[in-house]
């Protein structure tokens, strides 16, 4: 299974890993699966950091490999799937994730609601972290 992780989720994943369900701790921790983590959630992160909003960590790529997950870099292809998403989320990071696991289907990691729906994509979204 291929994961893609919200940007809550890699926190979680990282900081605060009981935040996160069993079962999802149980696929992020199982070798056979590419757990992935979007440029979109880096910016994001640091976009907020800058803002005073959030505390993040100062050595995430070095986390991240700790952890194995990989990368994964913001296309053109990406940006190009936001105009067959539905406006269902007003969040643009949000809204590029979506794309990036429609793109490179992907399932996606979250537990907000309104991307747990099922809105017509070929995604898998997984709400439960």
């Amino acid at each position: 299974m291929k994961l893609l992780l919200d940007t809550r989720t890699v926190l979680w994943a990282l900081g605060s890993p009981a935040r996160l369900s069993a079962a999802t701790r149980a696929k992020l921790e199982d070798p056979r699966n590419t757990v992935l983590v979007s440029a979109v959630s880096a910016w994001e992160l640091e976009i907020k950091r800058a803002l005073g909003k959030l505390s993040t960590p100062d050595d995430l790529e070095e986390q991240l490999r700790a952890v194995r997950f990989g990368e994964l870099p913001l296309r053109t292809s990406h940006a190009k799937a936001l105009r067959s998403l539905p406006p269902i989320h007003r969040d643009p990071f949000d809204r590029m994730l979506v794309a990036q696991a429609v793109v490179e289907r992907l399932v996606l990691v979250t537990r907000d609601a309104r991307l747990s729906a099922n809105h017509g994509w070929r995604s898998e979204v997984w709400f439960g972290t």
